[in-house]
């Protein structure tokens, strides 16, 4: 229920002097350059600005902060349609179709796509948490880990479905990413295909291991090409065309607010958030879809489908943050920190007492949103320009900024050591027609699935029976296996309908 007198406040605190709005537009121009840097993580952006908050009021610390994860959200999304290197793991499903476009020359509409994709997006999410802050904080108190762990199985059920030529190479290659996120310690402290490698222990840095498999393997592709875009005249950046995307994107209304409810559910999990949310928004549309071959090969749907999830999600971690006091993942956290050193605790006792700020923080959110509009609009053309550079200098500057990323997301030689191998593994998975996306989500989701089945065995004390008392469990089994089924199902039906007529 909406407290309308909080509501003034909040608006009064925005609004009674320009000093927290002094903040945004660095924060969002910070998110864009850390999120479209491969390697760097939005979290990281916000945890080395952190201390800048300490000398700042609360509503400027949270501006500057949420700046910094809404510019973020969106800028992850350049590099994975420009190059195909996900800026973030937020970003994997963006790269399916973001980067085949811009392979034809649509870079610019692409972007266009994404940049209005992630806008309605973040918009739709803060919307849900300005009217459902309360229910959602209620209905995330409800999923325990055998909850997440039916979610979880739902994606990775469907891993089969994503680029791969065939549904068993699809699984195959879920399966080996799978046994490649469960390498090192387990949950209950047993080392395992460490084949004696002490810096194998804390398992393989994930991040790293996407850049090699989708973005050092591709380059390896383009090596005797002369740009990523062939034709010159599609090289050229223009503004009508990126403008051109941006109206593409709202040909596809449906596939917005699928992708924008998916966001704010999943990311109101803690733990899960947008990296889980763009993958499962793709997957569903792609099931939907008339022609779901087209996926993969430039479907502007599919940038739709991720851009929309991702920056959705950001209402629903925020949700969770806001209303439980638990971060929903890195960039929250650092949030939650924030909270901390202006002496505050979030939580149901936060939203009682201090309801003006949360609305004000809402409110603020909300801002930031158009102005991504503006300050995405004056970056992109810059960071378009990139398809310009000829291939002999962007495959090694590529790999060197990959190399130094996960040198620095590790702190020692693994995370070099961890792109070659997984580039030249990446290689092999395209050469042979399995889906490098299906490996990476694997990665991704295996350590996940087997923290929340172990949690859910303890719990249980192993008995089958505890799922049948957990109604919400059930019903997303329910959804699992309708999406499973129900499109073979209603082909039959049709063929049946056909031949009774005839």
């Amino acid at each position: 229920m909406i407290d309308f007198g909080a509501v003034q406040q909040g608006l009064d605190l925005l609004f009674s002097n320009f000093g927290p709005w002094l903040v945004v537009i660095p924060g969002i121009v910070l998110g864009l350059i850390f999120g479209a840097t491969p390697g760097l993580q939005i979290s990281m952006a916000m945890a080395i600005f952190l201390p800048m908050t300490m000398y700042m009021d609360f509503i400027q610390a949270m501006l500057f902060l949420t700046a910094i994860f809404t510019g973020g959200s969106f800028g992850a999304g350049i590099p994975a349609i420009l190059m195909n290197i996900p800026g973030t793991s937020s970003a994997i499903a963006t790269a399916f179709d973001g980067y085949p476009m811009a392979r034809k020359g649509q870079h610019n509409q692409a972007l266009g796509v994404a940049l209005a994709a992630s806008v309605v997006g973040a918009l739709m999410g803060y919307l849900v948490l300005f009217f459902m802050i309360q229910p959602l904080s209620y209905l995330v108190l409800r999923l325990g880990p055998s909850e997440m762990f039916v979610v979880i199985l739902w994606g990775m059920t469907l891993i089969a479905s994503l680029k791969g030529e065939q549904v068993l190479k699809g699984l195959v290659a879920g399966f080996v990413g799978l046994l490649a996120g469960t390498i090192g310690f387990s949950e209950i402290g047993l080392a395992r295909g460490t084949m004696g490698q002490t810096y194998l222990l804390d398992g393989i840095p994930v991040i790293p291991a996407m850049m090699g498999m989708f973005a050092a393997s591709e380059l390896f592709k383009l090596a005797n090409k002369g740009f990523i875009v062939e034709s010159a005249d599609a090289r050229k950046v223009k503004i009508g065309e990126i403008f051109e995307g941006c109206k593409m994107a709202m040909r596809y209304p449906v596939v917005m607010l699928r992708g924008g409810l998916i966001g704010v559910l999943v990311g109101a999990v803690p733990g899960v958030g947008s990296s889980v949310s763009n993958l499962l928004s793709y997957i569903e549309t792609k099931r939907r879809d008339r022609n779901p071959d087209s996926f993969g090969k430039g479907n502007p749907k599919g940038v739709v489908a991720s851009e929309a999830a991702n920056s959705s999600s950001e209402g629903g971690s925020m949700a969770t943050l806001l209303a439980l006091g638990i971060p929903g993942g890195g960039a929250t956290a650092v949030m939650l920190a924030a909270f901390a050193m202006h002496n505050i605790t979030g939580g149901p006792q936060f939203i009682r007492q201090q309801t003006d700020v949360v609305y004000a923080i809402i409110f603020a959110n909300f801002a930031q949103v158009f102005l991504l509009v503006i300050v995405g609009l004056l970056f992109i053309p810059l960071l378009a320009n990139i398809v310009k550079v000829p291939m002999r200098y962007l495959i090694p500057s590529v790999l060197v900024l990959a190399v130094m990323g996960s040198f620095g997301l590790t702190g020692n030689m693994t995370g070099p050591a961890t792109v070659l191998v997984f580039a030249v593994i990446g290689w092999i998975f395209r050469h042979y027609g399995y889906s490098v996306p299906a490996a990476v989500i694997g990665m991704l989701l295996g350590s996940l699935a087997e923290k929340s089945l172990l949690h859910s065995y303890q719990i249980s004390g192993g008995e089958i029976s505890y799922v049948l008392e957990r109604p919400v469990t059930l019903g997303i089994l329910a959804l699992l296996l309708f999406s499973l089924f129900s499109q073979p199902l209603m082909a039959r039906f049709s063929t049946w309908r056909v031949a009774k007529q005839a």
